[in-house]
């Protein structure tokens, strides 16, 4: 059982300068597998990846998000990012192995595949398809509702969403020493991130997946 992640960048278009997102994301996808056999970035902005342990998929998803609502904005008097990104989580069999990704088949990639089309029907950034519709339901109510903070991130908020789930047990002190400001002003923007809540979606997800593969 595994996941297969398929996204793409949100008016991206509006950006001059594709390197500002390109890069960051290549150099975080680059970390986790090869391309074009693990990831594929394509047509511009759209991309797939396969990850091998399922129930790591959210958190990944996590940090593409936050690695993407951390680029700068155009306008410099705004705090959320020109960009956004679009997630559909898949998780299912890979009965096809081929030399890129694109060409890898199973249900997986289906599922992927099909959730991708939904998200953009119904105007949503972040959801699931797995072989089991309650857990479907269930987790795609709660991507549902922390994808409205997520969509609404700033800058910093993002900035903060990353350093957090590359350093799980990292203290709110150390985040302060990180980023250069009081332990005070990490918590504003720890509440105003809505991390406790992500991180419980993501753990709920991390558990449900665990318990159903094994």
């Amino acid at each position: 059982m595994i996941a297969v992640i398929t996204g793409d960048i949100i008016a991206s278009r509006k950006l001059v300068n594709q390197e500002k997102w390109l890069l960051p994301l290549k150099n975080l996808l680059t970390t986790w597998g090869s391309s074009p056999k693990d990831w594929k970035i394509d047509r511009g902005d759209f991309f797939q990846i396969e990850i091998t342990n399922a129930e790591e998929a959210l958190k990944k998803a996590l940090e593409i998000k936050a690695l993407i609502k951390k680029v700068e904005p155009l306008d410099e008097r705004k705090k959320i990012s020109t960009i956004d990104v679009r997630l559909a989580i898949g998780v299912g069999e890979k009965t096809y192995l081929g030399e890129s990704i694109s060409e890898s088949n199973g249900t997986a990639f289906i599922n992927s595949g099909e959730k991708f089309d939904l998200l953009r029907k119904d105007n949503l950034t972040i959801g699931i398809k797995t072989p089991w519709k309650d857990i479907d339901e269930e987790i795609n109510l709660y991507l549902r509702l922390v994808g409205i903070f997520m969509d609404k991130w700033s800058v910093s908020s993002a900035e903060l969403m990353q350093i957090i789930l590359n350093n799980p047990t990292i203290t709110q002190e150390e985040i302060g020493k990180k980023l250069g400001i009081q332990q005070s002003g990490v918590s504003r923007r720890w509440n105003r991130a809505n991390v406790n809540e992500l991180l419980e979606v993501e753990k709920i997800f991390r558990k449900k997946i665990n318990m159903l593969i094994k």
